[in-house]
């Protein structure tokens, strides 16, 4: 099983993920850490990635998927995915991935960027990324008003997970 938490920056999807993952007994990534070195100093620059430029990263997390659902590993991944064409691109197999949109309102996502310390993404994406978001249809959301473990006591609750079990298996 596989679950994705996405969202725009500031939402916590690296905090949840992690939280989540631990609380699980799954494995974490955080798809910040596979983007290419150029496409983290654009956005450092304050540079929004163009679709052309993301193309790599999602081959690259795709791939990561995929081994990890051939190996029944179960995994939690931090993404932003804030397009439908890039979650499309990131379903591997739609029966053993589940996903999590993380929201808050533009205020707070603001207040939390301005107070986050070395992260490559600067506060001033936050409006580009709003607007790039297309809200998924297919996904549990979740308000990240609340603090993070009770943020993870939703997911789990909602998707009905057990620490080191997959549901249906």
């Amino acid at each position: 099983m596989v679950v994705i938490v996405m969202g725009v920056s500031g939402v916590g999807k690296t905090t949840v993920g992690e939280r989540l993952a631990a609380r699980l007994g799954w494995r974490f990534l955080d798809a910040d850490a596979f983007h290419a070195p150029e496409s983290i100093a654009k956005m450092a620059a304050g540079i929004a990635l163009t679709d052309e430029d993301r193309a790599p990263w999602l081959a690259r997390l795709r791939e990561l998927l995929r081994g990890a659902l051939e190996a029944g590993e179960d995994l939690v991944l931090a993404c932003s995915a804030l397009k439908g064409a890039y979650r499309e691109r990131l379903r591997v197999d739609a029966a053993r991935q589940r996903w999590v949109y993380l929201h808050a309102s533009p205020a707070l996502l603001a207040s939390r960027l301005k107070a986050r310390e070395g992260h490559y993404m600067p506060p001033v994406l936050l409006d580009s990324q709003l607007a790039a978001l297309e809200v998924p249809e297919d996904a549990l959301p979740v308000d990240v008003s609340a603090d993070p473990d009770t943020v993870v006591d939703t997911i789990i609750r909602e998707l009905g997970l057990q620490r080191g079990v997959s549901p249906g298996s």
